[in-house]
């Protein structure tokens, strides 16, 4: 951008300071454009620092007195496409406020398109899907949303939440394999590439070659309790697999929990989420009803190897079999896992206790015991998959491989 006078207004086609200006010691041109970019970016605009410097250069050759101009600057060089719009036009008016509102434009024609939501909880008719809901969340608001319990919130809200989560970096916590990858800056001899090297060059001693271990993302099994008491989160819970499976799609595993064990892993390698749901409406056969979590533990050990895999189980622990079979299985399940961690969502609430008897019986084989209720707490619960945060030590072996 040529200089501020040309942002400001001075020596352009206005006649005096406008909005933008800093006459008197207030934030400078440049700095309160790059802020509203910083407003899009947290909005999920696609204002990168290009996209940024675009819009400044652009602004730079224009009256940036008429609130028009920055408008229609920043609508070219911000966005990256249609979905991007509405977005733009409510930062725009809330970050500027009454400097200048946005002016009107001619509202697209809106295709609808309808399709059956998954019916969680073995009710309700299928809701329209498409562009005539609510418009996105601003920055304020969605950071309102973080700490909000999903229970608590309204339909419009679980869906800001539920688009939050398709968006959720599924990192994974790396682990070394037993396969190698050359290496040119040290690591192990790598004798067959070494001996085939002297061989090229007719038995003439040559560089050694060298060798590491390759890194792989630490295997996740997740369970999600889907009986009646968790009603409530048990869509929440399986939009965030979702973004799990989708991460890391040969390096997740995914079951529903209830009065059976259910394999929901390829319904959740749908790339829409309300395909993938629809599809986990369809394979889950015991929706809202009862918890039988020693059992299935048990069918998750005869069915999938733990060994060396971080195991989430996201349940409330409310147990309707018997509590000394959960805490055998889990006694076996902490002793091949790497980690066992424990997802409740009524861990979030400040006067929650773990009382009931599933949660009594698996604490004492738990790695950790997290929440369960909200964005953030969805949040944190990737960073700790991701190896964000450290290991806890745990006292019994786990197996690392």
């Amino acid at each position: 951008m040529a200089d501020d006078a040309a942002v400001t207004g001075r020596g352009g086609h206005g006649s005096g300071p406008g909005p933008l200006a800093s006459p008197g010691g207030g934030p400078e041109p440049v700095a309160v454009l790059t802020g509203f970019a910083r407003t899009l970016r947290a909005a999920g605009v696609a204002a990168d620092h290009h996209r940024t410097q675009t819009f400044l250069r652009a602004v730079g050759q224009l009256d940036a007195t008429d609130g028009r101009n920055v408008y229609w600057a920043g609508r070219l060089t911000l966005c990256a496409g249609p979905d991007d719009l509405p977005r733009y036009d409510r930062c725009f008016a809330a970050y500027f406020s009454a400097a200048f509102p946005a002016p009107r434009r001619v509202r697209a024609t809106v295709v609808s398109v309808t399709r059956p939501v998954a019916a969680a909880y073995g009710g309700g008719e299928p809701e329209p899907a498409g562009e005539t809901g609510a418009p996105p969340a601003t920055a304020s608001e969605i950071e309102v949303l973080r700490h909000r319990d999903v229970a608590r919130m309204s339909e419009a809200e679980r869906r800001e939440v539920h688009r939050l989560l398709a968006l959720l970096r599924g990192a994974r916590q790396p682990r070394r394999s037993r396969r190698h990858r050359p290496s040119p800056h040290g690591g192990a001899t790598d004798a067959r590439r070494t001996v085939r090297e002297i061989l090229r060059h007719g038995g003439e001693p040559a560089r050694l070659r060298r060798r590491v271990r390759r890194d792989r993302p630490r295997r996740v099994v997740m369970l999600v309790d889907v009986s009646g008491s968790m009603a409530a989160y048990a869509d929440t819970l399986l939009r965030f697999a979702h973004a799990l499976v989708r991460a890391e799609p040969g390096a997740t595993e995914v079951f529903s929990i209830g009065t059976r064990l259910t394999r929901i892993t390829a319904a959740l390698r749908h790339r829409d989420p309300g395909l993938a749901m629809d599809e986990c409406s369809a394979a889950i056969p015991d929706w809202s009803g009862g918890t039988r979590l020693g059992e299935e533990v048990r069918a998750l050990l005869r069915l999938s190897d733990p060994r060396g895999a971080i195991v989430v189980i996201a349940s409330d622990g409310w147990e309707r079999g018997s509590a000394d079979l959960l805490e055998a299985q889990m006694a076996r399940l902490s002793r091949l896992a790497r980690r066992v961690v424990w997802v409740n969502p009524h861990k979030g609430d400040p006067a929650y206790r773990p009382l009931t008897a599933g949660i009594r019986a698996a604490l004492p084989h738990v790695t950790d015991f997290v929440a369960g209720h909200s964005l953030a707490a969805y949040e944190d619960l990737a960073a700790l998959l991701a190896g964000d945060r450290p290991v806890w030590a745990r006292g019994r072996g786990g197996a690392d491989a």
